[in-house]
């Protein structure tokens, strides 16, 4: 073999091998960090971290793109995945556990902060032990395995995710004047709001990768575990679409502690993943086959059971008691006062669960549209405005005033609107499915305001362009709004 040929298969090799000795560097920072509080031990383990993701995020494209391919360089590069994951995320989950005891200043958010990353890295191991079984099993007798991890979105996340969350846990301040530790300090001092958000957006990722191999390979373990039993077979995939309406509450529920705390940004965001939950869970079921009636027992499928009961108080909890909740909390000021705040919002609640009621019992819905303004849709749009009244409280008393009657009055039109049956709106959800670039918009818009001060105002002016939408899509085919993707 030509000696210029051999030199991919020893850069791969690097790669992907180079990751371990890396990684457990890392981990020997992380503990003498702990025992020492040392800054300089804390740059070179968050060092050794990056260096490792870079490798994780490049072998992949080197296995794939060079040849020879190097002998097991796949198999290796997912043991490696393996290795380094079930190493970082639990040393991640101690480490905000060391920064929450050492942090004279910690609050409730930060505990619940805490807790959250320790969800998140039991969902990843989850997701790879899962991963493994089901593609081990299934490999055989399904498709085969893609030749290159690189493409899969969640792989390429997961590494730059562990070392941020690592350079977070670990930070010890007042290091050293080196550019070394003030180039990734920064990264232990980033607002939780923002990590709360990456956060959010990885265990999206994770759920969807779970049911992308369920999709992929669940046809022939259900196959060997149900023994043809179709009941049997929709009970263990209806697991997956329950747990996203889980994760849907659960995003409501921290909404409405954040709220208590004063950070309505935060609380919004967290309205935000719920609505992505609630999208994720419809979407799963689709997929997976469980919306279709059963061959043969036509009659017993009705769009009232489990699942749909689940997705109503989910929905009801996210978008219908947490949104009046968080308009009830924020309006207790000066600013508010003589307005009734509390009928208002408990107004709400009843016209969203009123809304939830008619959309279960509808017996002749159009697809690809809601018969008046979704409750998700209502509940942002009735929730963006209350970030900017929450910034003029605190800048500009005198706007705080017109902020709080623009709130009222809006909670008021959302209300209405979620009953207003007549009027036709877009299943925001399908629509971004089919059109990839709409999604990927609407995503860059929340990336290039959320950290600035005009947050609430584009959220309110998208909110309010998809308030006026049935204008113009209210003539799209029924047939072509219900699409769940684009045809390839």
């Amino acid at each position: 073999m030509p000696r210029h040929l051999q030199i991919p298969q020893k850069v791969t090799t690097i790669l992907v091998y180079g990751r371990l000795p890396l990684v457990f560097g890392g981990l020997l920072c992380a503990l003498a960090v702990m025992w020492t509080h040392s800054p300089e031990v804390y740059t070179l383990g968050v060092v050794l971290l990056i260096i490792s993701m870079s490798f994780d995020i490049v072998d992949g494209w080197f296995a794939a793109r060079f040849t020879p391919h190097p002998t097991l360089a796949h198999l290796a590069d997912r043991i490696m995945d393996k290795v380094v994951f079930s190493t970082i995320f639990p040393l991640v989950a101690v480490g905000m556990m060391w920064r929450l005891s050492h942090s004279p200043d910690a609050g409730r958010v930060d505990l619940l902060h805490t807790i959250f990353v320790l969800l998140i890295c039991i969902v990843v191991l989850f997701r790879d032990h899962f991963a493994h079984f089901i593609r081990g099993f299934a490999g055989p007798k399904g498709p085969e395995p893609e030749p290159s991890e690189f493409t899969r979105l969640r792989t390429v996340v997961a590494a730059p995710v562990g070392a941020l969350l690592y350079a977070h846990a670990f930070f010890v301040p007042e290091g050293p004047t080196s550019f070394v530790y003030y180039a990734f300090s920064w990264l232990g001092n980033l607002p939780i709001r923002i990590l709360f958000f990456i956060e959010i957006i990885f265990l999206i990722i994770n759920f969807g990768s779970i049911a992308r191999y369920c999709r992929k390979y669940g046809a022939p373990c259900l196959d060997e575990l149900c023994l043809g039993d179709e009941m049997l077979r929709r009970r263990i995939l209806s697991i997956f679409p329950n747990s996203l309406t889980v994760m849907n509450a659960v995003m409501g529920l921290l909404a409405v502690f954040f709220a208590y705390q004063g950070r309505i940004r935060e609380a919004y965001l967290l309205l935000i993943g719920a609505a992505m939950f609630d999208k994720l869970d419809g979407a799963v079921a689709r997929r997976l086959g469980l919306t279709e009636p059963i061959p043969g027992m036509a009659d017993a499928a009705g769009r009232i059971n489990v699942g749909s009961i689940m997705d109503d108080i989910a929905d009801a909890v996210s978008f219908c008691i947490v949104p009046a909740w968080i308009f009830y909390l924020s309006l207790q000021g000066p600013a508010a006062a003589g307005l009734p705040v509390a009928l208002i919002a408990a107004l709400y609640t009843l016209a969203g669960i009123a809304r939830l009621i008619y959309f279960t019992l509808d017996t002749s819905p159009i697809p690809g549209f809601f018969k008046g303004l979704p409750t998700p849709a209502a509940a942002l749009l009735a929730a963006s405005p209350l970030i900017i009244f929450s910034q003029m409280v605190d800048t500009s008393p005198d706007w705080a005033r017109f902020w709080a009657l623009f709130c009222f009055w809006l909670m008021i039109a959302a209300a209405v609107l979620m009953n207003l049956y007549p009027v036709r709106y877009l299943h925001l959800g399908r629509y971004m499915s089919r059109k990839p670039w709409f999604g990927r918009a609407s995503g860059l818009l929340i990336l290039g305001f959320v950290f600035t001060p005009y947050f609430g105002h584009a959220a309110l002016l998208y909110l309010f362009g998809y308030l006026l939408s049935p204008l113009w899509t209210g003539r799209v085919d029924a047939e072509t709004a219900g699409k769940e993707a684009r045809e390839s």
